[in-house]
């Protein structure tokens, strides 16, 4: 009798977890803009995991034909997520390293910051949440002897955002229309020309899932008008992961994740305030016309997002 109530458990807690991963798949292809939708998309990977354990537990009890279901659901979910773990080729030419880090307002420790950028040799660096005292304490801490070209919309808590170059900017551009500051520059880097540097930051589902929809779809057209003779490199707090339809559509065509082209698979950035580990990567780096090789996250003591460093090549011709 026990012998047969474990089984039946096993069966009911194998089928729970297969619908599970099932609910994975779907939100992965969904461009439902309902909040409960849009959040639960972002625990995606950790759904596609019910499917692989339903497939261990239909097969302990013999549930051959539930097996056979739960392992196809199983191969989906993990073609989801094959791409962000098998790097692209990358090819020869001039290299250089940039960072992306969420400040939390003027919460991030400005000497952690200054010296994770000395230490990386950080070339190109964007900034979200940035406040006039983060902009005042960062070039106490000497960021600006480190990167002395910047152009800087910064705000009250969130809506602040910046760029910090080794090389001069100009072209700079402030895009109007959005809750969150959103800008761009040119940085001429030698041995290489012109690039196109953005710094993004659109608003977070919790806002206004309709606003989130729509400041991405817009910052993709702001993408899909970037110049085609050079280099891009954008670098932002997406409040996105790669789960959410709306991301993936910034990353077609011309514009590749960093992360995904490197290999470095699933980096959780998001939240590092908290009794847990981060659980989401809502911060991301997108290249045009170059390719990272490595991608790594860098805590960031007093932020509550992990920065984002990448090591990338621009192609010669």
């Amino acid at each position: 009798m026990r012998a047969q109530v474990v089984r039946v458990g096993t069966v009911v807690l194998s089928a729970a977890a297969t619908l599970a991963g099932a609910a994975g798949v779907a939100l992965h292809f969904t461009g439902w803009t309902a909040e409960p939708v849009v959040l639960a998309a972002s625990a995606t990977p950790y759904l596609l995991g019910g499917a692989l354990v339903g497939a261990v537990g239909f097969a302990a009890s013999r549930q051959w034909v539930a097996t056979g279901v739960a392992a196809v659901v199983a191969a989906l979910g993990v073609a989801t997520q094959v791409p962000l773990y098998v790097a692209d080729g990358g090819g020869d030419g001039p290299a250089l390293t940039v960072m992306q880090a969420n400040l939390l307002f003027d919460g991030a420790d400005p000497a952690a910051l200054v010296g994770a950028v000395r230490e990386r040799e950080v070339a190109v660096l964007t900034v979200n949440e940035l406040t006039r005292t983060a902009v005042t304490d960062l070039g106490a801490a000497g960021l600006d002897e480190l990167l002395p070209y910047r152009y800087l919309a910064p705000g009250q808590t969130a809506s602040g955002t910046g760029i910090w170059s080794r090389f001069p900017l100009s072209d700079t551009v402030e895009y109007d229309g959005y809750v969150l500051n959103q800008i761009s520059a040119t940085a001429t880097v030698p041995d290489i020309g012109p690039v196109s540097v953005y710094a993004f930051h659109p608003v977070p589902p919790i806002y206004d899932t309709v606003v989130w929809a729509d400041e991405l779809s817009r910052l993709d057209g702001v993408l899909r008008r970037a110049p085609a003779d050079r280099p891009v490199i954008v670098g932002g707090d997406f409040n996105a992961t790669y789960d959410h339809v709306r991301f993936r559509a910034l990353i077609a065509g011309r514009f590749a994740d960093a992360a995904a082209q490197a290999g470095a698979g699933h980096l959780v950035t998001y939240p590092t305030d908290q009794r847990v580990p981060p659980l989401v990567g809502i911060d991301h780096i997108l290249l045009a016309d170059a390719h990272a090789v490595t991608v790594e996250t860098v805590d960031l003591p007093g932020a509550d997002h992990r920065a984002l460093v990448a090591r990338i090549i621009v192609p010669r011709p």
